[in-house]
């Protein structure tokens, strides 16, 4: 009876194994573990994990070992007797004391990490995020850069009308570019509802909130590009708030940023309302900038969702007076699930979306220019 309770544990250990040195094995899909580290916080939150585990795999042995044994060597059926005893203060000093030192063993390192974790001191750059349903805003302080990160899997792949990318909801128009070996700190809040910023790879997940200012950081050792997701559930279309951050040489930085500062030059000069723009150029523009903010609710054919957000094709506010339809993108809608869109896109945008919105589908009601945008900006 007991070499048969042997071969069963010697079976089941055997088949554990595999298991267990998979616990250990870094995968880049994180089929077994935690994404490959690459940043330091990374690195040591994927040793404390791999100490601690293997304390749990040493406590888990040694508990179920005990009582294993115990239930073996001790049945009723070899006629073993039940010992009867009251109370043994030893053995009350044992367990207590034991269990006492592995928590005081494990609460320095943990305690380390998330003390590492926390020191946002002596940052090479800072960058404000601000989460926003459903997108994220980075705005790189004292450099002049700042710019939207939105979602860009095509509304064909998510209605299944084509095979789906290997980043899907995972891939974004702008994403995050910050240079190797440097710490950056990130200052987060949010402009509607609770966001969360994490990125596996870097060990960094922060809570963006309303009216708060919430900071972490991270320095990347490698060049790559690193992509994560909102962590909170923040509404209707959580699911498609992807981060992504490029990882680029020192070097490739200062190239990109020199080439953001002259793009967003050339932006601004292309604001200029005197600037005679056509109703072709205006759609042509605005199609994007619906794809990047407005489809997700209003859908990309313009039927919208009934009882939640309005059709636009040939709906009542593309219908109704451009005043009107200006109004509603500017300020948005209280009480409903329209936010302001003036603080995020400039008059150009606004003009391009709004016009786009007015002249497809099959509606025609008209363009609107960036100059009567700017007019009821207020």
């Amino acid at each position: 009876m007991t070499s048969k309770w042997f071969k069963g544990l010697a079976l089941a250990a055997a088949l554990m194994m595999p298991g267990l040195a998979l616990a250990g094995v870094r995968q880049d899909g994180a089929s077994f573990n935690f994404q490959t580290p690459v940043t330091p916080v990374a690195h040591d939150i994927y040793n404390l994990h791999q100490l601690i585990f293997w304390i749990c795999v040493i406590i888990f042995i040694g508990v179920f070992g005990t009582i294993t044994y115990s239930v073996i060597r001790h049945r009723k059926s070899i006629g073993h007797q039940a010992a009867h005893f009251h109370e043994n203060t030893t053995i009350e000093i044992i367990w207590t004391v034991i269990p006492l030192l592995i928590l005081a063993g494990v609460a320095y390192p943990a305690s380390r990490v998330v003390v590492y974790m926390k020191d946002t001191s002596a940052p090479d750059m800072t960058i404000k995020v601000t989460g926003y349903q459903w997108k994220w805003h980075y705005d790189y302080l004292n450099q002049g850069v700042g710019f939207y990160s939105n979602l860009a899997t095509p509304m064909e792949e998510i209605n299944n009308q084509k095979p789906k990318d290997a980043n899907y909801l995972l891939a974004v128009d702008h994403p995050l570019v910050v240079p190797t070996g440097e710490k950056i700190r990130l200052l987060l809040t949010a402009g509607d509802v609770i966001h969360s910023w994490w990125v596996p790879a870097f060990g960094v997940k922060q809570d963006a909130i309303p009216g708060f200012i919430r900071d972490t950081w991270f320095k990347v050792d490698k060049p790559g590009t690193y992509r994560g997701q909102c962590a909170e559930l923040c509404g209707k279309n959580h699911g498609f708030m992807p981060i992504v951050v490029k990882a680029v040489s020192p070097a490739d930085y200062k190239t990109w940023l020199a080439d953001q500062k002259k793009s967003g030059t050339e932006k601004t000069a292309s604001e200029n309302p005197d600037k005679t723009w056509t109703k072709d150029e205006l759609v042509k523009a605005g199609a994007k900038v619906y794809s990047a903010n407005c489809a997700a609710c209003h859908q990309a054919n313009g039927m919208g969702i009934p009882n939640t957000f309005p059709a636009l094709k040939d709906g009542p506010i593309v219908k109704g007076p451009k005043e009107e339809h200006i109004k509603t993108v500017l300020h948005g809608v209280k009480g409903t699930a329209m936010p302001a869109w003036g603080p995020r896109l400039n008059d150009t945008e606004i003009a391009e979306v709004i016009t786009y919105e007015r002249n497809s589908w099959g509606n025609n009601f008209g363009m609107v220019t960036p100059a009567e945008v700017k007019a009821l900006r207020k």
